[in-house]
């Protein structure tokens, strides 16, 4: 049991590590490939994976205190489908690199952002609090506002996507949950697998999308890259000053400004793959990388002022 946590401990430590080594070999070695076909099977596992971690308690604090949950669920799925929609109009990007933008936000929070929260002494209550609910609305939110961003100039099947965002996130999330209520002994056991579990996946998630794009990456990867890290740090300033402007205290603030900053990517990418082809699925790729970095960045900048910035 103490292999496996030191195993995910420093998978999770050094993440950013892993996943750029990942991303140089899927970008020389083409046989990776074949990783596309899986990519729906490896979301569902990273899905089931975060039920596991949550339990019927988690959903009593929301009740509890939920306004801030509510305002941080609006500002997620307003700023950053917005803030999609006016880059890729700006830059005018190719079609299914513009739609990949509008869908990566139109996707929920992305769970690494708990970990960015925690770490930034934010509050991680709200965090994870909203990662449930954003994620637990998805099926509708994301397709209906990736139909209104760009169904004009590209055909957008709602039902299709909301379909499949029931069978790879809502649903093993729901059977995560169940599993970790029935066998809460055993879970806890095994505490350190989940996030394990996760990091695999999304490498190899990323690593299917990166080898499938590999011929693009210099021509439009660059530019997509620019966009990416535009639409990232855009989502953590708007989500800290609306969060400022209704008077949210700092920490909470902390948590509104990466969890509207940081999306679940992986959503993006695997819905990308099933639905509009790779390459409407390499932005989505390109912030699993970049949103940990900069979140990292953020939460020991902010983990250094907390007692500096009151308010």
């Amino acid at each position: 049991m103490k292999i496996l946590e030191t195993i995910s401990k420093i998978a999770c430590r050094y993440f950013i590590f892993w996943v750029l080594l990942a991303s140089i070999f899927a970008f020389y070695e083409s046989g990776v490939i074949f990783l596309l076909k899986y990519v729906k099977i490896l979301l569902t596992i990273i899905m089931f994976s975060m039920g596991m971690t949550l339990s019927l308690d988690d959903f009593r604090k929301i009740i509890i205190k939920p306004k801030n949950v509510i305002y941080g669920i609006i500002l997620q799925y307003t700023i950053m489908p917005l803030l999609a929609f006016f880059l890729v109009t700006i830059f005018k990007l190719p079609k299914q690199v513009a739609l990949g933008i509008i869908l990566l936000g139109s996707c929920p929070g992305g769970t690494s952002s708990n970990v960015m929260v925690y770490l930034s002494r934010g509050d991680l209550a709200l965090s994870v609090s909203m990662t449930i609910i954003s994620t637990i609305i998805a099926p509708i939110m994301t397709p209906l506002l990736t139909l209104i961003l760009a169904g004009s100039w590209i055909e957008i099947n709602v039902i299709s996507l909301f379909i499949s965002i029931l069978q790879i996130v809502f649903i093993p999330i729901i059977l995560g949950i169940i599993c970790n209520s029935i066998f809460r002994k055993n879970v806890k056991k095994f505490h350190a697998l989940p996030p394990l579990i996760s990091i695999i996946a999304i490498i190899l998630i990323i690593m299917a999308v990166i080898s499938a794009n590999a011929s693009n990456m210099f021509s439009i990867g660059i530019v997509t890259f620019i966009i990416v890290i535009l639409h990232n740090i855009l989502g953590y300033t708007f989500g800290y000053l609306l969060g400022l402007s209704l008077k949210i205290e700092f920490p909470q603030r902390k948590a509104l400004s990466i969890k509207v900053g940081m999306q679940n990517s992986g959503l993006a990418t695997t819905l990308a793959i099933a639905h509009f082809g790779p390459l409407a699925a390499l932005p989505g790729a390109i912030f699993s990388v970049w949103h940990n970095i900069s979140g990292s960045l953020l939460a020991t900048f902010w983990s250094r002022k907390n007692n500096i910035i009151k308010s």
